[in-house]
């Protein structure tokens, strides 16, 4: 049986590989990590867990083949949303929740950028909620960055759409009596194209994830836990750290079955329409018995699936690729809609428009 410090190794160096980038032309110069670095002092907590996700990406962009000048970082409001001004590329400190509906516009009418939302848990599932969803069903090529540290932490600490009920937040002193979001499930029921989780330390698997994500043509999410070290320390840990992770996470590798655990000896398999973690060290199961991931088949079942398993206890943590599937994407659609009718009608005029029909001159 493989051992999970192998099957890592071999999910390390197969997953994320590109055959072709996503925007060839031509050339682009040599760059390091550091040519994406801004001038700007980070203003984020010491030990804060986004100083991990922004050293993580800059680190894997020079390896994606395009330049600083066709990449844009658009943010919303929160912590994470500070995240443009570090980035040494084009960018957009846009105002709350609205990041995607910047990003699309962009997206539309410059389909050569690689456009990139970093945003939060109450930035995108609050007053953001809206367009978050319907960013992913128009399926943009735009790769969603969503932290999520299940708080408040710009605003000092209140429960956030993700926080777990029971939360004893400033805005919540006797808990919290709101069922959470869970932002892969959202992100799936919304259509999304690429589903991913990866955690804000883990320097092996994030980059793995974002190079996956800008390698997908269509909407790209990818949720990353956080770790707010102020106003909810250590609400992860379970997953991050060296001595419980690998009996609490389980890498989803597409074709292979669900196996976890220090020895590799932990499997998932269904029981009826109920998951259930069974023991592979002895005869009684066997890697037959477990779920295969598949993470292009078509039907989300699977994926919906594996993403309401973090609300049970008994069940790891998935983290991995949920789904990676191919849709025409909306700014191409969009294009060959606006080709047709020029084809049709001509280029036309816009003054000869504003013109059209009754119209009157106010002196």
């Amino acid at each position: 049986m493989e051992t999970m410090k192998e099957s890592s190794k071999n999910f390390y160096s197969g997953v994320g590989k590109a055959t072709e980038t996503n925007f060839p032309l031509g050339a682009v110069p040599t760059l390091t990590s550091r040519d994406f670095e801004s001038d700007q002092d980070k203003r984020w907590c010491p030990g804060c867990g986004d100083y991990s996700i922004l050293k993580q990406t800059q680190k894997i962009l020079p390896d994606l083949g395009i330049s600083r000048e066709r990449l844009v970082f658009i943010s919303g409001i929160g912590c994470s949303s500070r995240f443009p001004y570090y980035m040494n590329t084009y960018g957009f400190h846009s105002i709350h929740g609205r990041a995607p509906t910047i990003a699309s516009g962009l997206k539309a009418t410059n389909p050569d950028l690689s456009v990139w939302v970093i945003t939060g848990d109450g930035d995108a599932l609050s007053i953001g909620g809206n367009h978050f969803i319907h960013l992913l069903r128009r399926n943009f090529d735009i790769n969603v960055l969503l932290f999520n540290n299940q708080i408040y932490g710009l605003t000092k600490g209140q429960y956030s759409p993700t926080s777990e009920v029971g939360k004893i937040t400033k805005s919540t002193p006797e808990g919290s009596i709101d069922n959470p979001f869970n932002p892969i499930s959202l992100a799936l029921a919304a259509g999304a194209t690429f589903v991913a989780r990866s955690l804000d330390t883990d320097t092996k698997h994030l980059p793995v994830m974002l190079k996956a994500a800008f390698e997908h043509k269509g909407t790209s999410f990818v949720e990353i836990y956080q770790n707010c070290n102020i106003f909810n320390d250590g609400v992860f840990f379970t997953y991050t750290e060296k001595s419980t992770k690998a009996d609490n996470v389980v890498l989803l590798q597409h074709g292979d079955p669900l196996i976890f655990g220090t020895n590799s000896d932990k499997g998932i398999r269904l029981n009826g329409f109920q998951s259930e973690v069974v023991s592979l060290s002895d005869s009684t199961y066997s890697t037959d018995d477990l779920i295969i991931h598949d993470q292009f088949t078509e039907d989300p079942t699977l994926a919906h699936f594996l993403s309401r398993m973090t609300e049970d206890e008994e069940l790891p943590l998935p983290i991995g690729i949920f789904r990676s599937i191919q849709r025409p994407c909306y700014e191409d659609v969009l294009a060959q809609q606006i080709d047709t009718q020029k084809e049709k009608k001509g280029e036309g005029n816009l003054e000869s428009l504003l013109n059209a029909g009754d119209t009157w001159v106010v002196d």
